[in-house]
C-alpha cells in the first residue's frame, strides 16, 4: 500500500473576469451591485480574477477591492496583467498574481508540464423533463444535455454540461457547457432570458433584447462572447 497522499498537477479551470476600466472603487460598487441584482444565484460564490491591463501603473486601492469583491459573494482569486508594483501590492492586500493571457495557443498550453487538459465531450443520453421549470427550480445534467418539452419560468435556473434545449418560452436562466464544454449551445423556441450563459460566458436580459427576443433563437460561444441567431434559418 502507498504511504502517498496527494497529487499535485496543473490543471486550467473556468474563472470569470472582472475587467477594470477604472481605479474608482465606489463607482465599482454601484455599476456591480445593479449587475449583480439582474441575477444574483448565477454569480454566488464565483471565483473572480481582476484584470488590470486598461488601469496598469495607476494607483489601486486592492485591500478596498478585495474588500468588495468578498461583500458581493465573489471569491476573490487573485489579479493579472498589471505593473510591478501593482502585483506586489495586491500581494500585499492577500491577492494571488496569475499570468494570463487572452489568446494563449491550445498548442502551447498543451505543452506546459505537468497540465493536464481535458476537452469535454458529452457521451450520456440527455435529460429530458417534460413540464415547465418553474419559479425557485434548478435543473442541473452532468455530463449531459439537457432538454425542457415546456417553459423556464423567471427565477428558475436550467444548467447542462452539453447543450440546452427548451421547447417552450426561455424566461428564466439557462446555462450549458458549465464545466467548460465550449462547442455547447442554447437552443429555445421563444427568448426572454434573464440570462444565458456558455462555458462561463453570459449575458443578461438587457444584452438580449435585440432582433431575436421574443423569437425563436439559438446561442453560442464566439470569439470569447456568445452570438445568437435564429433557430431556423430560411
Amino acid at each position: 500500500m502507498s504511504d502517498q497522499t496527494f497529487e499535485l498537477k496543473g490543471n486550467l479551470f473556468t474563472l470569470s473576469v472582472l475587467h477594470l476600466y477604472s481605479t474608482d472603487i465606489n463607482l465599482l460598487a454601484e455599476q456591480l451591485y445593479a449587475k449583480i441584482a439582474q441575477a444574483p444565484r448565477f454569480f454566488e460564490g464565483a471565483p473572480i480574477v481582476v484584470n488590470l491591463i486598461e488601469i496598469k501603473n495607476n494607483l489601486v486601492d486592492f485591500v478596498h477591492l478585495k474588500s468588495l469583491i468578498e461583500r458581493m459573494n465573489f471569491n476573490a482569486v487573485g489579479v493579472c496583467n498589471g505593473s510591478d508594483e501593482q502585483h506586489a501590492q495586491a500581494k500585499a492586500a492577500g491577492l494571488s498574481v496569475l499570468n494570463y493571457a487572452q489568446d494563449v495557443k491550445s498548442e502551447q498550453v498543451k505543452q506546459q508540464s505537468n497540465t493536464s487538459i481535458v476537452e469535454k465531450t458529452v457521451y450520456l443520453p440527455a435529460q429530458v423533463i417534460n413540464g415547465t421549470v418553474r419559479s425557485g427550480q434548478q435543473v442541473y445534467a452532468k455530463d449531459r444535455d439537457l432538454i425542457v418539452f415546456g417553459a423556464v419560468s423567471h427565477g428558475a435556473e436550467v444548467i447542462a454540461d452539453g447543450n440546452v434545449h427548451i421547447y417552450g418560452t426561455l424566461r428564466g436562466r439557462a446555462i450549458a457547457g458549465a464545466q467548460g464544454y465550449n462547442e455547447a449551445r442554447i437552443f429555445c423556441q421563444k427568448l426572454e432570458a434573464e440570462l444565458v450563459s456558455i462555458n462561463g460566458n453570459y449575458w443578461i436580459s438587457d444584452s438580449l433584447q435585440g432582433e431575436f427576443w421574443g423569437n425563436a433563437a439559438q446561442i453560442q460561444q464566439k470569439n470569447e462572447s456568445l452570438e445568437i441567431s435564429a433557430l431556423v434559418k430560411g
